[in-house]
């Protein structure tokens, strides 16, 4: 599976990087991402259009070279496993690469499922060691960044002391809140590291010359042999809470500073801004770079329809119908079709898995987005069928809210998944 030949620099380089196994965590429950993870795990979460979330990842690893990837997956895991097989296998038998999806079960040697992320890799140490890596990535499977993962393992090359290292992130004070900081020292080892800091006078020593705090992005690098020596205690389960803070006092950890953009997208309101960020001018995470593309599924679909339409500072994906509609920055996904006199704002609509009808006992509707709505700080899940003159506004400024159509989650209006709204419907 050879996505970008020229990403390799030197034979010596191909060795090190033949000797990489990139794990990605594929996250929990995900139960700040609901109604978006009802019924699929965050990974799997549509993104930007025509990406999933696990896309990022994954292309980051193989733009970077590495290209042997596992993905442990446990909740409502059905969709990811359809993409990831739908997407990046490979037929060849004789490849060595691979993406492919290992899922909870249960063992003679373990009856319970992942209980944390260092679980997760605890419990798939047998796959890990049927590959012989002499180092292990770790990635996190709902991040969004656009990193060179080969100057991340330069980094942890350079000294041969160096068993871990952890990527961090430059962040200011009011961000520490629910990360993990970390202190670095002489020749970037890290002395502290506080994991979900209450207050900042706990990681007042951490702060850099210039005034902000390194964050753990939740990205490590490991020694295979170090790796299986910190799984040992089956009572650690969580690599921040626990595997870090033990292993700076115990072993040689490095802190990598990254520089690019960085977002962990773990609410409602985090995915809603990283989506709408796409359509700024020049975004901070660019889809556009030709040498580290991202990867995702390649759809049969038809150009996009565009009918005597205003569209301004939007994304719009293969297979859409806009029919003398107004999209102003917003994400319209694939397949979609919105009708004429609808006007959208600020808005993520998720798109279609196929072109058709919305199937109810009453009937059947008309998928998609009907006449004369109005839209505005909304997302639209996949396969929805909006009606006629439907007002999703929030025009109370409600923060939560739930009814039969719609939820509102940090002020943002969702619409769930396979949802019809009745003609009029207003919130």
């Amino acid at each position: 599976m050879r996505f970008q030949e020229d990403s390799i620099d030197c034979v010596d380089f191909i060795l090190k990087k033949d000797e990489v196994l990139t794990i990605i965590l594929g996250g929990g429950k995900g139960t700040r991402l609901l109604p978006l993870t009802e019924k699929r795990s965050k990974p799997a979460v549509s993104f930007g259009g025509k990406y999933r979330l696990i896309d990022i990842p994954i292309s980051n690893s193989l733009n970077s070279g590495f290209e042997k990837i596992f993905i442990l997956t446990q909740f409502n895991s059905y969709s990811l496993n359809r993409h990831i097989n739908r997407t990046y296998a490979t037929n060849n038998i004789h490849q060595k690469s691979f993406v492919e999806i290992i899922a909870a079960e249960q063992t003679v040697s373990s009856a319970n499922w992942f209980e944390g992320t260092a679980d997760a890799v605890r419990k798939v140490l047998p796959y890990i060691r049927e590959q012989k890596p002499k180092y292990v990535l770790i990635l996190s499977g709902d991040q969004l960044y656009n990193m060179d993962l080969s100057d991340f393992m330069q980094s942890h090359l350079m000294d041969p002391e160096t068993e871990i290292s952890v990527a961090t992130n430059a962040i200011p004070e009011d961000q520490i809140y629910g990360l993990g900081i970390v202190k670095a020292g002489v020749g970037g080892f890290i002395q502290e590291f506080i994991e979900k800091p209450q207050d900042v006078s706990q990681v007042e020593s951490c702060r850099t010359k210039n005034g902000s705090f390194l964050a753990n992005m939740g990205i490590y690098i490991f020694n295979t042999s170090t790796l299986i020596d910190v799984l040992e205690d089956r009572n650690m389960a969580d690599f921040g809470k626990e595997i870090l803070p033990r292993a700076i006092r115990e072993r040689k950890v490095k802190a990598y500073t990254y520089d690019g953009y960085w977002e962990d997208i773990g609410t409602i309101r985090a995915f809603y801004e990283a989506n709408l960020m796409l359509t700024d001018h020049i975004p901070k995470f660019n889809l556009y770079l030709e040498k580290t593309p991202i990867y995702t599924r390649a759809r049969a679909l038809p150009p996009s329809k565009i009918i005597q339409a205003v569209v301004n500072q939007a994304l719009i994906s293969e297979g859409t119908i806009l029919n003398q509609c107004e999209v102003h920055r917003s994400i319209i996904g694939v397949r979609q079709l919105i009708a004429s006199g609808t006007k959208i704002y600020d808005s993520i609509i998720m798109g279609l898995d196929h072109y058709g009808y919305f199937d109810r006992k009453s009937g059947k509707i008309p998928i998609g987005i009907g006449p004369n709505c109005e839209i505005r700080r909304t997302i639209v899940e996949k396969d929805c069928a909006i009606g006629a003159n439907v007002r999703l506004l929030n025009e109370q400024n409600l923060q939560e809210y739930e009814d039969e159509y719609v939820r509102i989650r940090e002020g943002i209006i969702v619409v769930p998944r396979h949802t019809a709204v009745p003609d009029g419907y207003t919130i």
